[in-house]
């Protein structure tokens, strides 16, 4: 548009010193032809609109929103339409009380008050993107600066909003996935009516008064040890268990034995350690009388 209104400026002046001088009337020509061609360059480059990837260009003449949409690559439009475009790729917008952490200079974390009436701080992060087909409504409805008027405003409310059905506690340690989840479906609800898709919702810090993070610290504490505690006794009751089977075990071992050694079966194992010896090449078995327990020679050294 401004190489038109070079062109347009180039042509006037040219007119104009061809009326005055006879001498400047070569000038004027040279103006006229370097007009007419600033114009055409201007006419072309207006014509042509380049929408990088991962954005989209919502058109507007005289202020009124077109309904459709430039995709990305080159695209031919009115030289007098203006294009806005807008990043339709994944956003976030971070909120955070670590100072040059978030979107907003300064301590910009959530303060919200919890069932129990305890003041509670978080740090968030969300992760969104716009719906391109819902662009035009977003510029109409709410403008460029979605992301002050939809995006921080609507998930700050919510968090407080969704807050108050949790205790401290809750929100610190075993609730706290249950909190994530139900701020989550409420935002992602509210955002779709908006023309905004939300990603993800990260929850990342909860801040508690210092009085009762202690607390709260020393009851993890006690149920950690209680565990560490059942797990020791628990293992002590599997091994006295374990001691009682084989103590039964060799009771029962004993009492079979007692009860089936005879003197047939004594008299076989005997016979057996006999056999045993004679077979043995560093003695001699001589049996001497007629009682049970034999005599050993032993013939290498000649004792008996």
């Amino acid at each position: 548009m401004i190489l038109i209104i070079l062109g347009v400026i180039l042509l006037v002046t040219a007119i104009a010193m061809n009326k005055e001088r006879e001498d400047l009337r070569k000038l004027a020509v040279g103006l006229r032809i370097s007009g007419l061609a600033v114009i055409v360059i201007g006419i072309m480059t207006s014509c042509i609109k380049q929408i990088n990837a991962g954005q989209i260009g919502v058109k507007s003449l005289f202020g009124k929103v077109d309904n459709d949409i430039l995709t990305s690559g080159l695209n031919f439009i009115n030289p007098l339409v203006d294009v806005n475009t807008i990043d339709i790729k994944t956003q976030n917008y971070t909120m955070s009380g670590v100072h040059d952490e978030g979107d907003k200079e300064g301590d910009d974390a959530i303060r919200v008050l919890t069932a129990d009436g305890l003041e509670v701080i978080i740090d968030l992060t969300v992760l969104y993107r716009v719906i391109s087909t819902e662009a035009p409504n977003i510029v109409k409805e709410t403008g460029l600066d979605y992301r002050d008027k939809i995006v921080r405003p609507l998930t700050r409310t919510k968090i407080r909003d969704n807050a108050v059905y949790f205790t401290a506690v809750d929100l610190y340690s075993n609730k706290r996935d249950l909190f994530q989840g139900r701020i989550f479906k409420s935002i992602e609800t509210d955002f779709k009516k908006r023309g905004l898709v939300l990603e993800q919702l990260l929850v990342r810090n909860i801040t508690l008064p210092n009085t009762v993070k202690g607390s709260i610290e020393e009851k993890i504490k006690a149920e950690q040890d209680a565990q560490k505690m059942e797990f020791v006794l628990q293992k002590e009751k599997q091994e006295a268990e374990r001691k009682r089977v084989e103590a039964q075990g060799i009771a029962d071992y004993q009492r079979i034995i007692s009860s089936g050694l005879g003197d047939k079966q004594l008299q076989y194992e005997q016979i057996q350690v006999m056999k045993g010896l004679i077979t043995s090449p560093n003695a001699k078995v001589i049996i001497m009388g007629g009682g049970k327990t034999p005599v050993i020679l032993d013939t290498k050294d000649g004792k008996n």
